[in-house]
């Protein structure tokens, strides 16, 4: 019985302690998009896909083009020959997969130069943030543009703003937080959340 009230105790101790604590949250995607070096990198890496897509792309209409040159051809060819040239489909086939993975896998080049271009920016997003924190006393920091389900967020409690005026750029004005529909505009200054 001793042990069940001590529980209980340290129970309550501990949402009492939570309750107290400080929290707000970030939209890091609207974060990204007010850095211009995030545009340009994004800018640099969609010119990049769209080459390595024209690439697939020409690859698969050699295919094609082998492959309806086979058909009209295939009554006429020996069996050798006919046996060679689908063998040279398959092999082409094989090679438009392998670059596929290549230039779009998970580990591709696009993967890659992604990883290059925005990781450095996203982490000085991350430092500013956990920096931020740290410094105002904050327990936890949500965000908002995650996968995590945020159902309802007051705007005075969004410190995207703050985030971005701490790493030396200039707050846009935006309508609604990103992925959000019909959702109060953020103010101006949010004031000390507590």
């Amino acid at each position: 019985m001793k042990k069940l009230v001590a529980i209980l105790v340290i129970l309550v101790g501990f949402s009492t302690i939570s309750f107290a604590q400080k929290t707000a949250y970030v939209d890091t995607k609207y974060i990204l998009e007010n850095i211009p070096d995030y545009q340009m990198a994004q800018d640099q890496l969609n010119e990049l896909a769209k080459k390595w897509q024209k690439e697939i792309d020409d690859k698969i209409t050699e295919i094609e083009k082998m492959y309806q040159k086979f058909q009209t051809d295939a009554v006429l060819l020996p069996a050798d020959l006919k046996k060679k040239r689908e063998d040279e489909i398959v092999e082409k086939e094989r090679e438009l997969k392998a670059l596929q993975k290549q230039r779009f896998g998970t580990d591709g080049d696009l993967y890659k130069k992604r990883a290059e271009l925005v990781k450095p920016i996203q982490d000085k997003v991350y430092n500013a943030i956990e920096e931020y924190a740290n410094d105002r006393g904050y327990a936890i920091i949500f965000d908002r543009a995650g996968s995590g389900t945020i159902l309802y967020a007051n705007p005075r409690f969004d410190v995207s703003d703050e985030i971005l005026t701490k790493m030396g750029y200039t707050p846009a004005t935006k309508s609604q937080p990103s992925g959000q529909q019909n959702t109060p505009q953020r103010k101006e200054t949010p004031g000390e959340k507590e």
